[in-house]
C-alpha cells in the first residue's frame, strides 16, 4: 500500500480528497509498500519549482521529486514528491474538456509513474510510459487522457 502524506497548502477546494488519492494508488500499485508526498500548491511555488529545478517560468501541472536516500543510509521505502498546481490542472481540464477528476487522476499517476523511474522526453521511453498511463487510467475509469 501507498501512503499519502498531503498537503494542499494552497487550499484548493475541487482537489481530490487524500482517501480518494490513496484508493487511486491502491487500485493501480498494490505491490508497493511505500510512502510519497502530495502537495498541491498554487502557481507561484509551481513557478518557483520549475525555474529552480527544471529551468522553465512558469508554473507546471505536476513536478515529480524521486527520493533517493542518502548513501550509507537505509531505503525508507518513500518514493518521492509531487507537487501539484491546481491552478493549472483546472485550466487544463477546462480546456481539454474533460472532468476534472479525470485529470487530477491522471496528473497523479503521471507524476507517480515518474517517481517509479519511468519517463517520456525520448519518444522510445514515451512509448513505454504513456501506455501504461493509459491502461492504468482506464481501471480507474478514466478515458485516454492522449486522444481527446
Amino acid at each position: 500500500m501507498i501512503g499519502v502524506d498531503w498537503q494542499n497548502v494552497c487550499g484548493a477546494p475541487d482537489a481530490p480528497a487524500r482517501a480518494q488519492v490513496e484508493d487511486w494508488l491502491a487500485r493501480l500499485f498494490p505491490e508497493l509498500d511505500a510512502t510519497l508526498v502530495v502537495r498541491i500548491v498554487d502557481p507561484a511555488e509551481s513557478a518557483r519549482l520549475n525555474r529552480q529545478f527544471r529551468g522553465r517560468d512558469a508554473p507546471t501541472n505536476v513536478l515529480s521529486f524521486p527520493f533517493e536516500a542518502p548513501p550509507g543510509l537505509p531505503d525508507e521505502r518513500h518514493l518521492g514528491d509531487l507537487v501539484v498546481c491546481a491552478d493549472v490542472v483546472r485550466r487544463e481540464a477546462a480546456e481539454q474538456g474533460k472532468p476534472l477528476a479525470d485529470h487530477w487522476a491522471h496528473m497523479i499517476v503521471h507524476g507517480t509513474l515518474h517517481l517509479l523511474g519511468y519517463d517520456h522526453v525520448r519518444p522510445e521511453d514515451a512509448a513505454v510510459m504513456e501506455p501504461l498511463e493509459v491502461r492504468l487510467l482506464a481501471t480507474l475509469g478514466v478515458p485516454d487522457p492522449y486522444h481527446l
